[in-house]
C-alpha cells in the first residue's frame, strides 16, 4: 500500500485528531524551604551563631529518617550593614542567612516538622510544595488516557462518515503538564506567631498540613488512514 499524502488522498483519506486527558493526584513528596538568619555586629560572632542555627536545623531534619528522602543547602551569604550617615564607610552590623531544601514522603511527619522549625529562633519555613515523583504511575496514566482519547475521537469521526479507521499512520506527544499546589501565603509569618506563642516545656502542636492534589494533562496529535467513505 502507498504511503499517504500529507494530506491524504481519495483513495487514502487522512484523519488527524488530537488527544486530550486531565485529572487529578496525590502528590507523592512535599518540599519545604527553610531560612536561617544571624545577625550581630561581630562577623566572627555572626558567623558562629549562623553555624550553630544551620547545625541545629540540620540535625533536627536529619532526626526523621527515612521521612526526608531530600535535605540540600542552598544559597549561604553574610554581608556587612554600612552606616548610612558620616563620612567614610563604617559597618554597623552583619547579616548571615542560610536556605535549606527539605523534601518529604511522610505528611503526618511533615506538619511536625515544620511546626518544630518554626519554633527555632530566628528560623523561617516556606512552603510546602506538593510534588509526584518523576517514575509516579500517574504520569503514565495520564499519557496514556490522552492516547485513548484520540483513538475514540478518530472512531467517532470516522463513524459519522459512515466508515471506519483503517491504520495509525503517526502519534506525537504534545506535551504533559503537572500544577503542583502553591506554599499557602504568609506561611512562615504564621508558624512564627505560633512560636511566639509557645513556652519551652510546652511546644506547639504540629500543623496539619492538607495535601493538594495535583492537576496532570496530557495532549497529543494522532494521523489515521479511513477507508474511503460513500459520501
Amino acid at each position: 500500500m502507498a504511503t499517504p499524502a500529507a494530506h491524504g488522498t481519495p483513495d487514502v483519506p487522512l484523519l488527524v485528531v488530537r488527544g486530550e486527558s486531565a485529572f487529578e493526584a496525590e502528590p507523592d513528596l512535599a518540599r519545604i524551604g527553610i531560612g536561617v538568619t544571624a545577625r550581630g555586629r561581630d562577623r566572627r560572632t555572626t558567623l558562629d551563631d549562623l553555624t550553630r542555627r544551620n547545625t541545629e536545623v540540620l540535625e533536627l531534619v536529619r532526626s526523621y529518617g527515612e521521612a526526608v528522602t531530600d535535605l540540600s543547602t542552598g544559597a549561604v551569604s553574610v554581608t556587612p550593614e554600612l552606616t548610612g550617615h558620616g563620612r567614610g564607610e563604617r559597618v554597623r552590623s552583619h547579616h548571615g542567612r542560610v536556605h535549606i531544601t527539605a523534601e518529604l514522603t511522610d505528611f503526618t511527619a511533615l506538619g511536625e516538622l515544620t511546626t518544630r522549625l518554626a519554633d527555632l529562633d530566628l528560623t523561617r519555613v516556606d512552603g510546602p510544595w506538593w510534588e509526584l515523583r518523576p517514575d509516579s504511575p500517574a504520569h503514565r496514566e495520564v499519557r496514556q488516557r490522552a492516547v485513548r482519547d484520540a483513538v475514540r475521537r478518530a472512531h467517532e469521526y470516522a463513524e459519522a462518515l459512515g466508515t471506519s479507521v483503517a491504520a495509525l499512520i503517526e502519534l506525537a506527544d504534545l506535551g504533559t503538564e503537572s500544577m503542583a499546589g502553591r506554599p499557602r501565603p504568609g506561611f512562615g509569618r504564621r508558624a512564627f506567631r505560633m512560636s511566639a506563642a509557645a513556652t519551652e516545656d510546652a511546644p506547639p502542636e504540629p500543623l496539619d498540613l492538607e495535601p493538594q492534589r495535583i492537576r496532570l494533562r496530557a495532549e497529543v496529535k494522532a494521523q489515521f488512514t479511513m477507508v474511503p467513505p460513500h459520501l
